[in-house]
C-alpha cells in the first residue's frame, strides 16, 4: 500500500474525493442516454484507486465528471462529489477553473493530444506555475527543469528546447506527467495512461508515476482496461460494468475473494499464470454489454450471467451490498453468498488432446529487408540512407504450430509479415512456404494458390471491411477471388459453412458492417482469411483492439479453426500474457534482428537474453501471488536508420558490462544455441547465463483465486519459470558461427579466451572460494530499478550472507 496511505489515520482523514450516488447522463436528438448510474467511491489522502472495465461502461466519464469537462451535452443529474470536503457543483466556474490543473490534474490516454505541436516543451511547462501560482519566467523555468528532471528524461536542458514530434512517445507522456504533476495536485486522474505505449515504457512509466505518487503524498484515480496494471498501482478497485459500479474493495479482496460474476468473468478471460491452451482453456464472457436504451430490469448483468435467477435477479434495481467480513468491500449481486465460486460454469470448455506438428510449412532463412531513404528526397541532393528493417532473419514454422513473434514497436514484426504475404519483396534471404520460394514474388504475381495459401488476421477488425457491403457478399467476394466453388449457390453455400465455423448466426450474412459489434467484425476477418483453405495464418495483434471478454472468445476461435485444419499460425503480438497462453513456439525481435528464439518454456525461463528477460518482468500480471524482478529499461529503442554498433541492444542491456573488451559495441554477437532449439543472440558467457534468476516467481501461500495449484513447490508457478530448467547449456552451448558475419566465429573465440585471462589475472585461488562460480547472477539495478552505477554494485557476482555463512562454517578452525 502506498506509504502515505499507511501514515494517514483513515478513520479520522477526510477524504481528499467522496463521489456519493453520480449519475451522469448524455443528451442527445434521440433523447437521454444514462452513461454512468449511482456510481460512489472514495478516495483517502495518498490513496490509489483504480477504476477497470470494458469500453462503454462509463469509467471515463467518471473522470471527465469528476473535471466538470462533459461537454454540452453531458450533464451530471444525480448525486454529488465532494473535493476536499467541499460540494463541487456549489462552486463557481471561476472557483472550479482554479482547482482544473491546479489541485485536481488529468493525464489522458494520448500524449501527443495533451501537447501543443507548435510550442517548445519548456513554454509548455511553464505555463503551469505562471497562471496557476503568478510566478515570473526565471522561477517557472526551474520548476519546469526540475519537474524534467523528477520524471527522469535524459538531458533535461534539452528537452525543455525540443518540440513533442522530436520526442518518443514514452518521453511525451513522461511530459505530459510533468505538466500534471507541476502544480502538485492533491489528486491525478490517470485516464489509460499508458496503453499507446510499448510494454517495457509502460513499465518505466507505472513505476513513475508509483514513485512519484508516494513521494508527493498523491491521491490518484487510475482508469484502465488492465487488470495487472491496476495490481501494480492501486490500493483499491472499482469495478464497473454498463454504467454502474458492480464490485469494489482492496486489492487483495478483490482479486483472491471476488464476489461479482463479471469481476470473475474477466479475471477467466485473461490468461493468468495456470492457464493453458489445451489444460485449462480461458473461459469467455457469453453475450456482449448491452446499450444504454437496451439495459435489462434488475441486474445489468443478468443476460450474460451464468448464476442469474429469474425473479431474483430481475426483481429490482440492486443496490451495492456489504461482503460480510470485508471492511469496505461491496459487490452489486444478490447472490454472492450462494454462488460456488470455484466451479466452472456450464458447458465450459474442459482439457484438449495436444497437438503434434507436423511438417515444416514456412521456413525463413536469412532473410533480410532494407529500405532506401533520404531525408530531403522531395528536394532531391540527400544521400541516400538504409533502413534494415529486418536483419538475418531465421525460423522454421510447422504444421499445426503456432508461432510468436513478440517485441516493440519498430523492431521488425510487420515488415517481416508484410514481406511473407507479398506486399513487399525481400532484399535477400530465402522464404519457403511448402516446397515454393516466395520471397521475391509480390502479391500482384503470386497465383492465386499461393495467395489463398498465406493469409493475414488483421489487427483493428473496424477498418478491415468495407462499409458498404454486408458480410455475407464480403466473403462471397473473397471465395470468388479464391476460385472456391464453381458456381454461385456452391459459393454461397461455402460462405454458410465459414459463418458456421466462427460461430455466428447464418442470419448474420445480410449485416452490413456497422450493425456488428467489435468481436463479431472480427469473426468474419477470421472467416475471409479461412475462405481459401489457407495454410498459413499470420495474425497481426487479432485481439489487442478488442474489450477483455471479447478477446477469450477470439482467441479459442482462432484455436479451435487451427486445430482442425492443422494450420500454421505467425501470431505477432506484444501481450507476452496472451502469447504465453497459444503459442508453441516463440521468436523475440528486437531492432531487426531475431535475438531469441526456443519453445514457450525455454522463453518464460532462463537463461535469457537480456531484452527478452526485461520484456518479461514488464508483463503486468493481474495475481496476487506473483513475485516480479522489476526491471526498467533506461532509454528508448534506437532508430532504424541510425541503429548502434555491435549487439543491436547494447544501448539499454544492463549486463554489457559483463562482457570484456567492448564486444557488445563493437561486433554483433553470433547465434549461441542453448540446446533443443534454443537460441540467443548475445555475447554473455554460458557461466553467466547459467545463473540468471527467474524474473517471474510465485509465492504458493499467497496464490490468488486460480493461479498456482496447491500441489506447486514453493516459489514455482505453472507457466513461467519457477526454477531454471533442466536442459543443456553450459558446458553444451554452442555457438552457430557465420550467421551474423564471416568473424563471428574468430570474435567468439576471442571472448572466450580473453574471459579467461581476465580470470586468471584477477582471481586468487583459495580452498574456501567456490562461491565465487557458483553464486547466483546478481542484476545489475539498484532498488528503484534504474541500472545500477559502480559505485552501487561493487561486484555482478557477490555471494549472499547466507553462502558467506556456509564458507565460514567450511573454513577449519
Amino acid at each position: 500500500m502506498n506509504e502515505a496511505v499507511k501514515a494517514t489515520n483513515i478513520d479520522d482523514a477526510e477524504p481528499i474525493i467522496d463521489i456519493e450516488n453520480l449519475s451522469i447522463s448524455f443528451f442527445t436528438r434521440r433523447g437521454e442516454i444514462p452513461a454512468v448510474m449511482d456510481f460512489s467511491c472514495k478516495v483517502m489522502p495518498g490513496e490509489a484507486m483504480g477504476i477497470v472495465g470494458e469500453s462503454g461502461c462509463g469509467k471515463s466519464t467518471v473522470s471527465l465528471g469528476i473535471m466538470r469537462d462533459l461537454s454540452n451535452v453531458g450533464k451530471i443529474v444525480g448525486g454529488r462529489i465532494k473535493f476536499k470536503g467541499k460540494d463541487m457543483g456549489e462552486l463557481t466556474e471561476e472557483e472550479l477553473r482554479s482547482i482544473r490543473g491546479n489541485e485536481i490534474a488529468m493525464i489522458y490516454q494520448e500524449p501527443m493530444a495533451s501537447l501543443n505541436p507548435a510550442m517548445k516543451i519548456g513554454q509548455q511547462l511553464m505555463e503551469v506555475p505562471i497562471l496557476h501560482d503568478k510566478v515570473s519566467k526565471e522561477e517557472a523555468y526551474k520548476r519546469a527543469l526540475e519537474t524534467v528532471r523528477a520524471v527522469r528524461l535524459p538531458d533535461p536542458e534539452r528537452m525543455m528546447k525540443s518540440y513533442p514530434h522530436q520526442l518518443s512517445g514514452g518521453q511525451q507522456q513522461r511530459i505530459v506527467i510533468a505538466m500534471a504533476l507541476l502544480s502538485k495536485p492533491a489528486l491525478l486522474l490517470l485516464d489509460e495512461p499508458t496503453t499507446a505505449l510499448d510494454v517495457t515504457v509502460e513499465a518505466g512509466i507505472v513505476q513513475l508515476v508509483k514513485g512519484l505518487g508516494k513521494e508527493l503524498g498523491t491521491s490518484m484515480i487510475f482508469v484502465s482496461h488492465n487488470l495487472g496494471l491496476i495490481l501494480e498501482t492501486c490500493d483499491r478497485i472499482t469495478v464497473m460494468y454498463s454504467g454502474e459500479a458492480v464490485e469494489t474493495g482492496n486489492i487483495k479482496d478483490v482479486f483472491d475473494r471476488m464476489r461479482h460474476p463479471y469481476t470473475q468473468g474477466l479475471f477467466r478471460s485473461i490468461p493468468l499464470p495456470g492457464a493453458d491452451k489445451n489444460s485449462r482453456p480461458l473461459v469467455a464472457i457469453p453475450g456482449q454489454l448491452p446499450l444504454p436504451h437496451e439495459r435489462p430490469k434488475g441486474c445489468n448483468f443478468g443476460p450474460r450471467c451464468h448464476h442469474f435467477v429469474e425473479g431474483v435477479c430481475n426483481a429490482a434495481e440492486i443496490p451495492m451490498i456489504p461482503v460480510e467480513g470485508h471492511e469496505n468491500h461491496f459487490s452489486r449481486c444478490v447472490r454472492f453468498n450462494e454462488i460456488d465460486w470455484e466451479a466452472l460454469p456450464e458447458g465450459a470448455k474442459q482439457e484438449k488432446e495436444p497437438v503434434t506438428p507436423g511438417a515444416p510449412m514456412l521456413k525463413v532463412d536469412d532473410l533480410k529487408k532494407y529500405y532506401k531513404v533520404a531525408a530531403n528526397e522531395i528536394f532531391g541532393g540527400a544521400e541516400p540512407r538504409t533502413v534494415k528493417a529486418n536483419e538475418t532473419i531465421s525460423f522454421i514454422a510447422r504444421e499445426s504450430e503456432t508461432v510468436a513473434i513478440v517485441g516493440e514497436s519498430g523492431c521488425g514484426k510487420s515488415t517481416l509479415a508484410k514481406v511473407l504475404l507479398g506486399l513487399e519483396t525481400a532484399s535477400a534471404g530465402t522464404v519457403m512456404l511448402g516446397n515454393t520460394e516466395i520471397q521475391s514474388t509480390g502479391i500482384e504475381n503470386r497465383d492465386v494458390d499461393t495467395v489463398s495459401s498465406i493469409q493475414m488476421v488483421f489487427q483493428n477488425p473496424f477498418d478491415t471491411l468495407n462499409p458498404s457491403h454486408s458480410v455475407g457478399s464480403q466473403i462471397i467476394r473473397t471465395l470468388e477471388k479464391f476460385k472456391v466453388g464453381k458456381t454461385v449457390a456452391d459459393r454461397k453455400q461455402r460462405m454458410l459453412e465459414l459463418l458456421d465455423l466462427v460461430k455466428l448466426p447464418r442470419a448474420f450474412a445480410e449485416r452490413m458492417p456497422r450493425q456488428l459489434s467489435g468481436g463479431q467484425k472480427q469473426r468474419i476477418g477470421v472467416a475471409r482469411a479461412f475462405a481459401g483453405a489457407a495454410k498459413v495464418v499470420v495474425a497481426d495483434e487479432p485481439v489487442s483492439a478488442l474489450d477483455v471478454s471479447v478477446q477469450a472468445a477470439v482467441t479459442e476461435l482462432l484455436m479451435d479453426i487451427q486445430r482442425k485444419n492443422k494450420t500454421t499460425m505467425l501470431f505477432i503480438s506484444h501481450d507476452l500474457s496472451v502469447v504465453r497462453y497459444i503459442a508453441d513456439r516463440v521468436v523475440v525481435m528486437y531492432l531487426g534482428y531475431i535475438v531469441e528464439q526456443g519453445t514457450t518454456d525455454q522463453i518464460f525461463s532462463p537463461p535469457y537474453h537480456p531484452y527478452t528477460e526485461a520484456l518479461l518482468s514488464a508483463i503486468p500480471i493481474a495475481d496476487t501471488s506473483v513475485v516480479k524482478t522489476h526491471i526498467v529499461l533506461e532509454g528508448d529503442i534506437p532508430s532504424a536508420m541510425n541503429p548502434p554498433t555491435g549487439c543491436p541492444f547494447q544501448t539499454r542491456c544492463r549486463y554489457k558490462h559483463l562482457v570484456p573488451d567492448n564486444l557488445c559495441e563493437t561486433k554483433v554477437p553470433p547465434v549461441k544455441d542453448l540446446g533443443d532449439g534454443h537460441k540467443s543472440l548475445c555475447w554473455l558467457d554460458d557461466d553467466v547465463l547459467s545463473r540468471m534468476e527467474p524474473v517471474i516467481r510465485f509465492d504458493v501461500q499467497h496464490a490468488s483465486h486460480e493461479g498456482v495449484p496447491e500441489d506447486a513447490p514453493h516459489g514455482v508457478g505453472p507457466g513461467y519459470a519457477g526454477e531454471p530448467p533442466k536442459r543443456p547449456r553450459g558446458k553444451n552451448a554452442t555457438v552457430q558461427a557465420g550467421e551474423f558475419g564471416e568473424d563471428a566465429e574468430e570474435a567468439e573465440a576471442t571472448m572466450r579466451a580473453r574471459q579467461h585471462e581476465r580470470r586468471d589475472e584477477t582471481s586468487e585461488p583459495h580452498a574456501d572460494d567456490d562461491h565465487s562460480h557458483s553464486a547466483p547472477l546478481t542484476p545489475r539495478t539498484v532498488g528503484d530499478g534504474r541500472q545500477a552505477d559502480d559505485e552501487d554494485v561493487p561486484s555482478a557476482f557477490e555471494p549472499t550472507e547466507a553462502e558467506n555463512e556456509e564458507d565460514a562454517k567450511k573454513k577449519p578452525q
